[in-house]
């Protein structure tokens, strides 16, 4: 795994918006993408990796397509339940999120690597297709500083 110069130690904690400052090097050679992980997988999703802490209902791992499931980099229990996929938390749920991320350099970095190798198919669970974590971890992947 190649060695990367900075970690997510040093992701702002400042939400999705801020634009280019603090996130990790070693940019992505390929976009990082977002499906549900009930979705079929198609053959462009290159490595799907489930971001998710919690197996999703009534899917098999066959049927995931898995390359790897990174528990690690999901939001720990306590505030996924706090977020409870409520838009009006979003903004609050990133930057918490994003900090506990800063926390955990190693499982961001691994997304990191898997994105300069090839296509990275960033899959969850939650019906919300646009207040979830996987859209944090694409934001942080796909602005990673060239």
């Amino acid at each position: 795994m190649p060695r990367l110069p900075r970690t997510v130690a040093q992701v702002p904690h400042t939400g999705a918006h801020a634009q280019g400052a603090g996130r990790p090097h070693g940019a992505p050679r390929y976009p990082v993408r977002v499906r549900r992980v009930y979705d079929p997988a198609l053959p462009d999703d290159g490595a799907r990796v489930l971001v998710d802490r919690l197996w999703p209902r009534g899917v098999s791992k066959e049927r995931a397509h898995l390359t790897l499931w990174l528990k690690d980099v999901a939001p720990s229990t306590a505030l996924r339940q706090w977020f409870g996929h409520d838009p009006a938390l979003w903004d609050d749920f990133q930057q918490r999120y994003r900090a506990e991320l800063a926390k955990n350099p190693d499982a961001l970095n691994q997304l990191v690597s898997l994105a300069q190798h090839g296509p990275l198919t960033l899959l969850f669970g939650a019906k919300d297709t646009t207040h979830n974590e996987a859209i944090v971890l694409a934001d942080i992947l796909n602005n990673t500083a060239h």
